[in-house]
């Protein structure tokens, strides 16, 4: 009763200045936003403690993970296991995929859940978000670091910047560009005679949020950032990433988030496809993943479109083939340093991963030499030793996938293995950091994305760079991100244009991985997706449906102009 006193008021004194106007605009609180630090886990200190005994803890169960639809926790068929990928033996969660009847059953309880969430005013919305990046940093940080860790095969460091600072990103910087966009309203000319104004809607319906194994803030951001903006979600997690993300959803619980707005909801994916792509409510689909199925969504949405209340949002990022290219000019150290961690962290499982490097012979005895010497001080192994480069790759189909195209190498006279090129998988699926030289620069070495840790180098005649430039745009169907080393600032500015179409995030003498929330919104073009800038202001737009409303305060008199009366 005093919310409508208060709002019966408001409208009184409108009146009195002749300004009736409806629409309740909303309050947002600006708040300083900063990129979360990344703690260092150097030896005594208190957060390396924390991880060592939460690894521990977390290795010692094997988690029971239930779909849950609104509120209720379903378990169904038979339960599947999710492994340590570096000692596959180890079980950490026990997993259900949902039927196509239960997906249905997900897909009605987000639509309508949805109806009601989007009536919740952005303030209560912002302020569960922000109970949540409290959580993340705080009492469950170490939680989602030993999940990603174990489940997904992260180093310390490597999970630190994934699972806890990225994470925490994408929650605080997507709640200040929501703030940051809400700012903007339509001219009024006269708002004592009309104003206008817009606001932010969801789209009636539900989100499919398909969220890959290899970066758990992925998955945060894919289901979370498009219930931030009144819609309701269907969130299938990869297998390889359940326990990480099923914490993600505990900590929105948590927060606060009411039942219904986002569903957990592990699939088959084929059978996930056809139950979202089938459903007239499906509003978006929000996903990272491979090119050929995100195609197949592409297809399937099109042949449905007669069926669907909207058309549907498609947002997807599929991985890329990574360059590096070294003019005669560059520093070499930074080369070699940049390029092995860019290739090599976390196995090359990265959508920005080096993967082909173009280098000048004046240079490549020198770069070749330092990157194998690198090379060899890699531990590959067990992450939770802290003195880990590098763990295992995800699961047998990637080892398998990897492994291939290591054999075909070695089998061809054109590619020579200058590093590595051993793999086991007796105990967990390693691959061992590999580098290898090619003489043909359209091997499929150097054109196909291998997403492993495996690095393939082209050779070119400094007097022939224009050209060997021109491969790299001409060579391969992704542009997710590419980096040049030179310090020759004409080249620089050639290149810049040269290479505008090839990479969506690119680096001026910096490495292809990295890219921080706020600081280099990540995408790509062509075959690496729809280049939707995650990690930047344009990203929530793409999850509201925003309505213009222009309100009149004064009674319209006439239906001739002036100028008719002359």
């Amino acid at each position: 009763m005093l919310n409508l006193c208060s709002r019966a008021a408001r409208g009184a004194a409108r009146l009195e200045r002749g300004l009736a106007s409806v629409v309740e605009l909303p309050q947002l609180k600006d708040h300083p936003v900063a990129n979360e630090p990344v703690l260092e886990y150097r030896a005594g200190s208190a957060e390396r403690a924390a991880l060592a005994a939460e690894l521990q803890a977390t290795a010692a169960v094997c988690e029971d993970v239930p779909l849950v639809i609104g509120d209720e926790c379903v378990r169904e068929g038979a339960p599947r296991l999710q492994p340590v990928p570096h000692h596959h033996a180890t079980k950490i969660a026990k997993y259900y995929y949902a039927s196509e009847k239960t997906i249905q059953r997900a897909i009605c309880v987000a639509t309508e859940a949805q109806v009601r969430w989007d009536r919740t005013p952005l303030p209560e919305r912002v302020a569960i978000w922000e109970r949540a990046v409290g959580l993340m940093a705080g009492e469950w940080r170490q939680k989602l670091n030993a999940a990603t860790m174990l489940g997904q095969s992260k180093t310390a460091v490597q999970a630190e910047i994934d699972s806890a600072a990225e994470l925490i990103d994408f929650f605080r910087f997507n709640v200040f560009f929501l703030k940051e966009n809400a700012k903007y309203q339509p001219i009024s000319e006269n708002a004592q005679v009309t104003r206008n104004s817009m606001r932010f809607r969801g789209i009636d319906g539900f989100i499919a949020a398909i969220s890959p194994f290899n970066f758990t803030a992925i998955g945060g951001n894919l289901a979370y950032t498009p219930a931030l903006m009144g819609n309701g979600v269907v969130w299938k997690p990869s297998d390889t990433a359940v326990l990480s993300n099923w914490r993600i959803f505990n900590i929105m619980r948590e927060a606060g988030l009411p039942p219904g707005v986002v569903n957990f909801v592990p699939a088959d994916g084929p059978t996930f496809g056809r139950a979202i792509t089938a459903s007239p409510h499906l509003a978006g689909v929000n996903f990272t993943g491979s090119v050929p199925t995100f195609n197949w969504i592409w297809g399937a949405v099109a042949k449905n479109l007669d069926k669907y209340r909207n058309y549907p949002r498609l947002i997807g990022e599929c991985g890329g083939k990574n360059y590096h290219f070294i003019h005669p000019t560059a520093d070499v150290q930074s080369v070699i340093k940049g390029s092995i961690r860019s290739a090599f962290e976390y196995c090359g499982q990265k959508c920005s991963a080096l993967s082909r490097m173009y280098v000048p012979k004046s240079l490549y005895e020198e770069i070749k030499a330092g990157l194998l010497s690198e090379r060899d001080k890699l531990k590959v192994g067990d992450v939770s030793d802290f003195k880990t480069f590098m763990g295992a790759v995800i699961d047998d189909k990637a080892y398998d996938r990897i492994t291939g195209y290591i054999k075909n190498a070695k089998k061809n006279p054109k590619n020579k293995i200058l590093g590595g090129g051993e793999f086991d998988n007796s105990k967990g699926y390693f691959v061992q950091p590999t580098i290898i030289e090619t003489t043909d620069p359209h091997d499929k070495l150097m054109t196909e994305e291998i997403f492993g840790p495996v690095l393939t180098i082209y050779p070119y005649e400094d007097a022939d760079v224009l050209n060997a430039l021109a491969l790299v745009g001409s060579s391969t169907r992704f542009a997710l991100t590419g980096a040049v080393f030179a310090r020759d600032q004409d080249f620089l500015k050639l290149a810049l244009e040269e290479l505008k179409y090839t990479a969506g995030n690119f680096y001026i003498n910096d490495k292809s991985t990295g890219s921080v929330v706020g600081q280099q919104p990540f995408g790509g073009g062509r075959m690496s997706g729809t280049n939707d800038k995650a990690g930047g202001p344009s990203y929530v737009l793409r999850w509201t449906s925003p309505q213009a409303i222009k309100e009149t305060f004064v009674p319209l008199t006439d239906v001739d102009y002036p100028y008719m009366r002359d």
